[in-house]
């Protein structure tokens, strides 16, 4: 049987009760109307009757009133009150005394004028003339418990009252009155019928309606929501079908809805469920220890690294699985993660099953209810065996290459990538330049250079472009020549420039010497031309001089236009060997090792004018086409003068070279190896034409500087050796084979470079060298030529 309890809350009882309720209401409400409309009909009903009754009497007594007969309105008054309705009948004077009655023992009785009857007129002074209707009638209980009806109803003075009668004069209005009293026994009897009748329809319609309401709400209310709810709890215990059996409407919407909940539900719960398999097997197969302890350090739950390494029991403790201790570990994260409820991390270290010593990191994490208490911590602790061992190795290697790093006999600096400010540096900076390694921590590199080359060489730096032969000052304003190398780098996880410095003092104090050598064997090798050179404006100081002291013996007059003219010939004979001398004292020097904007023309012009007579004499032809547009280059003048001296006295020489070969030809002395080597040139003797050709032009943003001769050339595979040092093709006693190795090496100071291949006019040799000009970039590779 169903609970009241449930009855009572269920929704088709609440909804029962209140239309059920509603109904009635709505029924005592109408029927409350009813009767009091009908109350109100009734009593305007009985009123006005009692009113034309109260009327019928006054006409009818009116006569006997006229004749004062007394008997006869005692007559008609009691036949009038016959009637079954009618209780009392009186007829009152002025002064409240009754003079005629149906009860004959209330005649002549006085009453009180206060009374109902008498006071509706008499509560005002004077007392109404007129009344209402309403007021006339009155309500009077009776003992039998039903109502009667007094209806007062004046007596006027009638205009024939005071002629026949002389007890009223005729100023008096009103002489009397007539109350009439009347049951409402059968209203009241018709009014409680109408009363039970309209409660007992109230009665009923309530419970039709409560029980058409019951039958609906049963069927189209209480069996969806049952189908709902039986539904919704076998969604609840993870059944996800559907809810079917319910036609359209609210509830069939709410039905779709539940089902598309359910739905939703199950593929959320299905991919749940698949993370879930997931997460454990993470959980399960993660490369890393994973426990959940208790308060106690029990282990709760552990994953499978963790059994396969440890094999704990069921009940284990962590100290024990880890350590086979007795007693918790100190100091144990676990335990600071219960007493504070955060995080903590920290580290291990056991000797494992093999007998080695083995490292764990572990850190903690709090698992709260939904209290926020702690009920278990999850440890998670991860092998950092290799770690270790790998940090001490590293330990070891840094070590190692610290060691390498100071004892590296070239300085090396550790610069900071933006600002270039020295972060570490080995211990060979104090032996090249003087400083202490604490004296320049933290300080600028560019205080190594010259101010002058500054900010260029801190923008090679940064560009990790190498300088090389880049001046620089040490302690106490020692000056170092250096090759600086730059490379980016790693440095404590910071971008850093290596910057190594070599010193080359010492070697470019030998070049120089070398390069002095050199010019003084050049300048021996130009001595006979510059003898020469000198003999001719000696030859005609000589013969003006002679020309003069012959007039001054034979005392004749010399004419001053002679005289003038001789005088400004010798004078601009010793400005000429002036100037020759100047220049082989200038070129002979000890040049120091600098760059500075050079012109290439001015220096290859220089050196053409120190053969040019020489070269006039053996009747070689110089043809020069020089850009005069040429861009400057960053070098040192007295140094290319040098390199085109060289190559001018090869030049010189291969010609001559030939023309020696087309001498032996034509006298028969010629080996057979010449004439092949000649056969090979396809030159006959007479088209040999001696001539050094000097160009210079720009090419793909380079200076370039040809000198080109037509003599004997050079051999594909002498090309190859043609630079080393001592390497010569000359006779013995003819050459040191300094010359073009010097030159090769001045031309590489410069970031230039320098080639020979086969010349374009003849088959000599043709030598071409690249410069890169100032504003321009430093070549990457050799030029290449068409050979």
């Amino acid at each position: 049987m169903m609970p009241l309890k449930y009855l009572r809350d269920s929704l088709a009882y609440k909804l029962i009760f209140a239309v059920g309720l509603t109904v009635l209401a709505t029924a005592l409400l109408f029927a409350f109307f009813i009767i009091s409309y009908e109350k109100n009909k009734a009593m305007e009903t009985i009123t006005a009757e009692a009113s034309r009754l109260s009327t019928t009497i006054l006409l009818g007594t009116h006569y006997a009133m006229m004749l004062n007969a007394r008997d006869d309105i005692n007559q008609i008054i009691q036949n009038i009150a016959r009637q079954e309705e009618i209780k009392n009948i009186r007829i009152f004077n002025k002064a409240g005394e009754i003079h005629f009655s149906n009860t004959t023992n209330e005649v002549g009785r006085v009453t009180n004028i206060k009374d109902e009857a008498c006071y509706v007129c008499h509560k005002t002074s004077p007392p109404l003339e007129t009344l209402e209707l309403d007021q006339r009638k009155r309500i009077i209980p009776s003992r039998d418990g039903y109502r009667l009806m007094g209806m007062i109803s004046p007596i006027y003075n009638a205009p024939g009252c005071a002629r026949s009668c002389h007890f009223h004069p005729a100023d008096k209005k009103v002489l009397g009155a007539l109350d009439l009293v009347v049951s409402l026994e059968q209203t009241d009897r018709q009014i409680a019928f109408y009363e039970k009748g309209l409660l007992f329809f109230a009665l009923c319609l309530f419970l039709v309606c409560a029980a058409i309401i019951g039958l609906l709400v049963l069927r189209f209310v209480n069996q969806p929501i049952q189908k709902l709810i039986r539904g919704t709890r076998q969604i609840s215990k993870g059944v996800y079908g559907r809810i079917d059996g319910i036609r359209n409407g609210e509830f069939r919407q709410l039905a779709d809805a539940v089902n598309h909940m359910a739905e939703e539900i199950d593929l959320k719960q299905t991919v749940l469920n698949e993370q879930r398999k997931e997460y454990q097997q993470l959980f399960e197969m993660v490369p890393c220890l994973i426990t959940v302890q208790n308060k106690n350090f029990e282990l709760l739950q552990y994953n499978h690294e963790f059994a396969e390494l440890f094999h704990p029991k069921k009940g284990d403790y962590c100290f024990h699985a880890y350590k086979r201790r007795s007693t918790p570990c100190e100091p144990c994260p676990m335990k600071e993660t219960f007493k504070d409820g955060k995080s903590h991390h920290g580290e291990q270290k056991n000797i494992n099953k093999d007998g080695e010593l083995s490292y764990w990191a572990l850190r903690t994490a709090p698992i709260k209810n939904r209290g926020g208490e702690i009920t278990a911590v999850m440890e998670i602790s991860v092998d950092i065996t290799q770690i270790r061992l790998l940090e001490k190795e590293v330990k070891k290697s840094e070590e190692k290459y610290r060691a390498i790093f100071n004892n590296i006999p070239n300085p090396l600096f550790v610069l900071e990538k933006e600002n270039l400010n020295i972060i570490d540096c080995n211990a060979s900076v104090k032996t090249v330049y003087g400083f202490q390694k604490s004296d320049i921590l933290h300080q600028k590199f560019d205080m190594f250079f010259d101010p002058a080359l500054r900010a260029d060489s801190m923008e090679k730096i940064k560009a990790c472009r190498s300088i090389n032969t880049v001046r620089q000052v040490g302690k106490d304003g020692k000056i170092i020549f250096a090759d600086i190398h730059v490379s980016p780098s790693q440095y404590l996880d910071a971008r850093v420039l290596l910057v190594s410095a070599t010193d080359i003092t010492k070697r470019l104090v030998a070049e120089q010497q070398l390069i002095q050598a050199g010019k003084m064997a050049t300048l021996g090798e130009m001595a006979t031309g510059i003898a020469h050179e000198l003999n001719q404006p000696l030859s005609v100081i000589k013969s003006a001089s002679n020309y003069l002291m012959r007039k001054i013996k034979a005392s004749e007059a010399v004419p001053a236009a002679i005289m003038a003219t001789m005088a400004e010939e010798m004078d601009g004979q010793v400005d000429r060997a002036s100037k020759i001398i100047n220049h082989m004292r200038e070129f002979g020097r000890k040049s120091d090792v600098i760059r500075e904007k050079t012109q290439v023309n001015t220096a290859l012009t220089k050196a053409f004018d120190i053969f040019r007579q020489q070269l006039k004499l053996r009747q070689i032809d110089v043809i020069q086409h020089l850009d005069p547009d040429l861009p400057l280059v960053m070098a040192d003048e007295n140094r290319l003068e040098q390199v085109f001296i060289n190559l001018l006295i090869n030049a010189r020489d291969a010609i001559e070279a030939k023309m020696e070969e087309k001498t032996e030809a034509k006298t028969g002395k010629k080996t057979d190896a010449k004439m092949e080597e000649c056969a090979e040139k396809t030159l006959e003797p007479h088209e040999i034409k001696k001539q050094i050709f000097l160009t210079t032009r720009t090419e793909n943003g380079q200076v370039i500087v040809e000198i080109e001769d037509t003599g004997t050339g050079i051999p594909a595979p002498v090309q190859e050796k043609i630079f080393e040092p001592f390497f010569t093709t000359k006779d013995a006693g003819k050459g040191t084979g300094l010359g073009l190795s010097i030159s090769y090496g001045i031309v590489k100071d410069y970031g230039g470079d320098i080639t020979v291949t086969r010349g374009r006019h003849g088959g000599g040799a043709l030598f071409i060298l690249t410069f890169p000009p100032v504003s321009g970039p430093r070549p990457e590779k050799t030029l290449k030529k068409n050979h």
